[in-house]
Parts: structure tokens; C-alpha cells; sequence
């Protein structure tokens, strides 16, 4: 079961495209439109809403849920419905997995979002998996476009005030040039596209731990960092005594395996595994490659 939360704000492509184009499975859909802004700022978020509930169950075959954010500058109250909200799709079904768009709705919405996301993550540890935060970057933003065509008009309008004479074909040009932008900002938002950064539409946002790497764990991370993955915890251990001037014994491969299970998904979420047999291949995650990198320059290995 595959839960998507959209704040939805003045964006259509990147709340859905990157879905569509990658291909991912959407079950159900909770879009949040904002009601605090002038009145023709909440008429167009609820009619991006309409057409977003719409696509995304004649598009992805999606259960689609449409709710009102109060206040979009409120950000203690965004966290609390976003807290809410993740919780209780967590707490629908053990199969369920809660994906949050952070990449339309103004920037305390995101924030609150994520934060909630994150500290969710924290919280329920066993769970861990089964939260994503994700944004999605546009192909091209309007309002540069838009920005131009009123340029163009003010000096149109400018030569036609000085009582210039305006060939009626640049007046029509112009027109029509409107005609068309407005269609499409009216139709698609501030943005047009999903940009592809990498292989996917979706850059994944991890969240880190909140808890300290001790010096065993840290050398653990930097062996991973090196090696890139292990076909088990015995043949990291093996690799890591070689490369500290250990000898290999039963207590040090024990030390090994205590330290990769307080790095992994139920505690710090530094290292994945996956299991093989009975054996598991380990690897840095994401906040693990993180990590890594932004402490390469302490690589306790690398100093010795």
C-alpha cells in the first residue's frame, strides 16, 4: 500500500509527473490545498487541487483524499496535521509505506512536512522504512516567461500611449503570445515538468540519526565507505581487522556484528541490509554515504 501526502501549492506537473514517469505504484493520495492567501491564491490552489484529484484517479487508479492546510505560514500547526496525518497511515496497515512531496507548498509547509516526516522516523524506529520524504525539481518555471511577456506588453502599451503607430500584426502577436501563457499557467501551475536528476524524477530526502557515531562505529562507516558493500558482517569484519592490524578472533567479529546492528535500520539507519540466504549483504544507505563523505577527512584508517 503505497500512501502518497501532497501539499498541494500553484504546481501540477512535479506533484504528479515523476509518479507517472517512473512508474511508481500510488494506492492512495491525501492532497492538502492552503486556504490563508488572497482570494484568487486559494481559488487556484483548490482548482489545481480538483484537477490533481481527478488525474490521480483516472491516471495512477489512486483513492484520492482532499484536505484543507488553514493556515500555509502556520508552521507549528502544519507540523502537528503532518505529524497527524503520517501516523495515521503508518497505523492503517503494517504493509503501508508514506511518501511526503515537499516540493509545491510554501517553504514553512515544506519544513513542518519533512520535520514531521524525520521525527516520525525517529520515533518509531521499526518503521523506519516505510517513510520517505521526497522533492521533485521542475523542467522550467513560468514566471520568467510571464515576466517577459509583460515587458513586452509595457513597451507595446508604452508606443501606443506615445501615439506611435503599432502595426495591428504586433498586436496580435502579442495577444496571442498572452493567450498561450496564461492557457498554460492556468492549465500546469508556476512549473512545467519533472526534471530527471539521476536515474528518478523523485530525489529521496534521508533523514539522519540524532544520535552520536561512537569511534568503532565511525571506522565501521569508513570501511564501508571504502569497500562499498559486503557479502556478509563475517566478511567485513574480516576485511576490517586486516586492514586495522587485528587479529580476526570470534570477539572481535562479535564486535562487529553488536556495532553494525546499532548502525543499521533499527538504530541509527547508517547501514542497509538485505538478506542473502543466511548471510546479509551490508551496505552504506543514504544518510550512511552522507556521513561518509562529509567525515572523509577524519577516516580514522586513513590516518594510521
Amino acid at each position: 500500500m503505497q500512501t502518497h501526502i501532497v501539499p498541494v501549492g500553484f504546481d501540477y506537473d512535479r506533484l504528479i509527473a515523476p509518479l507517472i514517469r517512473d512508474q511508481q505504484d500510488v494506492d492512495r493520495v491525501i492532497l492538502l490545498e492552503g486556504a490563508v492567501g488572497s482570494e484568487s491564491n486559494v481559488e487556484y490552489s483548490r482548482n489545481l487541487s480538483e484537477k490533481l484529484e481527478k488525474d490521480f484517479q483516472n491516471l495512477l487508479g489512486a483513492d484520492t483524499e482532499r484536505l484543507v492546510l488553514a493556515d500555509v505560514y502556520d508552521y507549528d500547526a502544519a507540523f502537528e496535521q503532518a505529524y497527524d496525518l503520517i501516523n495515521e497511515e503508518l497505523d492503517a496497515g503494517t504493509d503501508t509505506e508514506v511518501w511526503v512531496n515537499v516540493s509545491a507548498m510554501p517553504r514553512p509547509v515544506s519544513f513542518a512536512f519533512a520535520t514531521a516526516a524525520h521525527s516520525i522516523m525517529v520515533e518509531r524506529q521499526e518503521d523506519r522504512e516505510r517513510i520517505h520524504t521526497y522533492y521533485t525539481a521542475p523542467e522550467k518555471y513560468l514566471e520568467t516567461e510571464l515576466a517577459e511577456e509583460v515587458r513586452e506588453a509595457k513597451e507595446l502599451l508604452g508606443e501606443v500611449l506615445a501615439g506611435e503607430d503599432v502595426d495591428d500584426e504586433r498586436i496580435e502577436a502579442r495577444y496571442e503570445s498572452a493567450v498561450d501563457i496564461l492557457s498554460e499557467f492556468d492549465e500546469r501551475g508556476t512549473t512545467i515538468g519533472a526534471k530527471r536528476i539521476g536515474g528518478s524524477h523523485i530525489v529521496e530526502l534521508p533523514v539522519a540519526s540524532f544520535r552520536n557515531v561512537k569511534p568503532f562505529e565511525e571506522v565501521i562507516l569508513f570501511e564501508l565507505g571504502e569497500y562499498g558493500e559486503f557479502d556478509s558482517v563475517s566478511e567485513l569484519a574480516e576485511t576490517l581487522a586486516r586492514d586495522m592490524n587485528e587479529e580476526y578472533t570470534d570477539s572481535f567479529r562479535s564486535k562487529v556484528i553488536y556495532n553494525v546492528d546499532r548502525l543499521g535500520p533499527g538504530g541509527k539507519g547508517y547501514i542497509e541490509q538485505e538478506e542473502h540466504g543466511k548471510s546479509y549483504q551490508t551496505r552504506l544507505s543514504r544518510i550512511g554515504q552522507l556521513w561518509v563523505r562529509a567525515h572523509a577527512e577524519d577516516d580514522v584508517l586513513d590516518e594510521e
